[in-house]
């Protein structure tokens, strides 16, 4: 099973990127998926989830508004569209899974698979 994050990058602050994860070795449609970011010298952040169908999604608060998360779930990937890009959001980007209900809360410790993380640099 591999998640591979891509489409990190360096980016003036304002400005927006896309980045994309994809699922190996699995059907991603049975899993919830999500977004975390890490920055140095930082705990784990929640970033943004989406619901096995597409359907539902929620966002930490530091980035609802400006993010947006979605999946294609033919094509085994989930994406997060980020835009107004701050010097904040730097940090590096992981995508990951899990297979809890619908209204679980996400958390970093209940995810069974992650990517290796994609780096996001915003110059402000």
């Amino acid at each position: 099973v591999q998640l591979q994050a891509s489409g990190g990058g360096l980016v003036q602050a304002g400005g927006s990127l896309r980045l994309s994860c994809v699922l190996s070795g699995r059907t991603l449609r049975n899993y919830r998926m999500g977004w975390f970011r890490q920055a140095p010298g930082k705990e784990r952040e929640f970033v943004a989830a989406i619901q096995r169908g597409g359907t539902g999604t929620w966002y930490g608060d530091s980035v609802r508004g400006r993010f947006t998360i979605s999946r294609d779930n033919a094509k085994n990937t989930v994406y997060l569209q980020m835009n107004t890009l701050i010097a904040d959001d730097t940090g590096i980007y992981y995508c990951a899974a899990d297979q809890l209900i619908a209204g679980a809360t996400m958390t970093a410790e209940g995810m069974i698979f992650w990517g290796d993380g994609t780096q996001v640099t915003v110059s402000s």
